[in-house]
């Protein structure tokens, strides 16, 4: 079984997936930071691979690729370092990314490489449904990848139906139209977007993302969804003095308890 299925078969709320950009703040970073993020509690991460226009990402992703793309990382440096990950990594990984990185590599190789260093699922924003659909979806179920779409506040019930249709393990909820950062709190209008996809009763769980950054905002989107996805307070903290260890369990601590 995917390791995202099962996550989501054995925990039924407050999952906590943490977004990370490869390289950053240090081009071979990530292994460690991916492992102190299981050991302090994380349920499952997702990690970006830089790119130099990443239109859906705030200030603080953006300016945290461009780290990384002027420390060397590579899409083909980031498969290096993860060929022994799953030797103490037992939580479900994700990479995301933009299609740009994706298709120069090339879709077929880029999914091999996936299943290769035990990747559970991928993130393409700038990937639409239809070419998924028509070009894709058959490559990723043959090397047992799942491919989470996004649905944002303002997507008809048409369209957001579909999109969970052709989702894999879970659905990515965008909490706000906008691109990614920390938000102070979840406003109504978001509450009630929340609960409309909660009385739809969408074929995937769903997880919460753009906007969490806190314990309050955490717990506020684990009320109308399985979890929530936090990016851009994360990525911060990592830039900020101290170890990688004691930055990662304060961090997650002020998450799970305030």
């Amino acid at each position: 079984m995917n390791r995202i299925d099962r996550l989501f078969n054995e925990k039924k709320g407050e999952i906590l997936s943490v977004y990370i950009t490869a390289g950053y703040p240090g081009l071979n970073d990530t292994p460690a930071i991916v492992r102190a993020l299981q050991e302090y509690g994380a349920d499952m991460v997702e990690i970006g691979i830089p790119f130099s226009d990443p239109l859906a990402d705030g200030p603080v992703i953006q300016q945290s690729s461009q780290v990384a793309l002027g420390n060397g990382m590579t899409l083909k440096l980031l498969f290096s370092q993860l060929a022994e990950i799953r030797n103490n990594i037992h939580i479900p990984l994700v990479l995301m990314g933009y299609l740009n990185p994706v298709l120069q590599m090339g879709m077929e190789t880029f999914l091999e490489n996936c299943s290769e260093t035990g990747m559970d699922g991928v993130i393409i924003p700038d990937l639409p449904p239809d070419v998924y659909e028509a070009e894709y979806r058959d490559h990723f179920k043959k090397h047992g990848i799942h491919l989470s779409l996004l649905i944002t506040p303002h997507a008809t019930a048409d369209r957001i139906n579909r999109i969970a249709r052709l989702s894999g393990g879970f659905l990515y909820m965008v909490a706000d139209a906008s691109t990614t950062g920390a938000k102070a709190s979840i406003g109504l209008h978001q509450i009630e977007y929340f609960k409309r996809i909660e009385k739809m009763n969408l074929p995937v769980p769903g997880l919460i993302g753009f906007g969490i950054s806190s314990h309050e905002t955490f717990t506020t989107a684990c009320k109308h969804a399985r979890g929530a996805i936090i990016g851009s307070a994360f990525i911060k903290t990592l830039g900020e003095e101290g170890s990688l260890e004691e930055k990662i369990g304060a961090f997650i601590r002020s998450i799970r308890t305030g």
